[in-house]
């Protein structure tokens, strides 16, 4: 069985990563999460209530800054892969607290690579984002298109967090899958992003924040799909570095968006028209090429159907 630890594993992103892995049968899998309060920290114990009856799974509660802390991590068991996904995550309070976001993102994915070079890991899959791009005026958004123009703390450091595991990938042979996710939604979405928060406030008959005309353009990508797109980068052997975009290939203004909620939901959406703000982008736009050639990448949830498995979970399960 091979040994996979995942950092941020009891957030959205990474209670699906373990779940898929834990299904499978296959493999071991230690999470390092320090539940702090971004949000409410019961959501995350909740994410992984069933997986710690799961004699394969492990959980610390480290926050990745903690360098000594991590170390008993790795002393715990010798791992094959570390997917990293821990992170403070989200464009506008990033611009809030800039120290914070470089303290996490930054020292905390280079403590991640500094143990992988000390312990002998060789494979590291990195959790990047489109942020990256910035305001990128040629779409779809490629791998190759320069990234020297970020908009917001947050998206300067996964930019940084990509480079650093450029250096280590070179300098120590780690094998680095950096993957640039596309608005990732679904059951356990985070409840401050905004289809999971203009859901809460459509059904409460409060108004929902919209920033600017409603003309803003995401690629919405389902979890499954990323997950997919993770799980084939864990074992992905082709080349020592990769930067691979993630997403659904097909971007869908706020209007639409907004228009399938209250479909869904049987509801109409108040609106609070407020002006943009600063480090938001005006669309996203993944080209997913390169993900279908290396990782066999076909996401295969539209947002109508993935809006309806949401608005389920969102009355049913949460």
């Amino acid at each position: 069985m091979k040994n996979i630890l995942i950092t941020g594993g009891a957030g959205f992103i990474g209670s699906h990563l373990a779940d898929r892995l834990l299904d499978e049968g296959r493999s071991r899998i230690t999470v390092v999460d320090d539940f702090n309060d971004f949000y409410d920290p019961a959501i995350k114990s909740e994410n992984v209530r069933q997986q710690l009856e799961n004699p394969n799974y492990h959980l610390f509660r480290i926050n990745i800054r903690d360098k000594a802390g991590l170390e008993t991590v790795f002393e715990s068991a010798s791992f094959d892969c570390i997917v990293h996904l821990a992170a403070r995550a989200g464009v506008r309070p990033s611009l809030e607290q800039p120290l914070l976001y470089a303290e996490t993102n930054i020292r905390g994915t280079l403590n991640l690579l500094e143990l992988a070079r000390e312990h002998g890991i060789k494979q590291f899959v990195f959790g990047s984002s489109s942020s990256v791009y910035g305001i990128n005026a040629k779409v779809p958004f490629s791998e190759d298109d320069p990234i020297r123009q970020p908009i917001s703390p947050y998206a300067a450091t996964k930019a940084a967090g990509e480079l650093l595991c450029h250096t280590y990938s070179h300098l120590y042979g780690i094998r680095c899958v950096c993957l640039r996710f596309f608005t990732v939604y679904g059951p356990r979405q985070r409840p401050d992003l905004a289809i999971h928060k203009f859901a809460r406030l459509i059904t409460e008959g409060k108004a929902i924040p919209v920033f600017g005309d409603g003309k803003t353009r995401r690629d919405y990508t389902y979890i499954d799909d990323i997950i997919a797109g993770v799980r084939a980068a864990i074992d992905y052997e082709a080349s020592d570095y990769e930067v691979i975009n993630l997403g659904e290939s097909r971007t869908v203004e706020l209007r639409e968006l907004i228009d399938l909620l209250e479909r869904e939901l049987g509801s109409e959406a108040k609106i609070d028209r407020q002006p943009l703000q600063p480090g938001d982008v005006p669309q996203t736009f993944a080209d997913v090429t390169k993900a279908r050639r290396l990782l066999a990448y076909n996401p295969q949830t539209q947002i109508e159907d993935g809006i309806k498995k949401f608005v389920e979970w969102f009355r049913h399960d949460r």
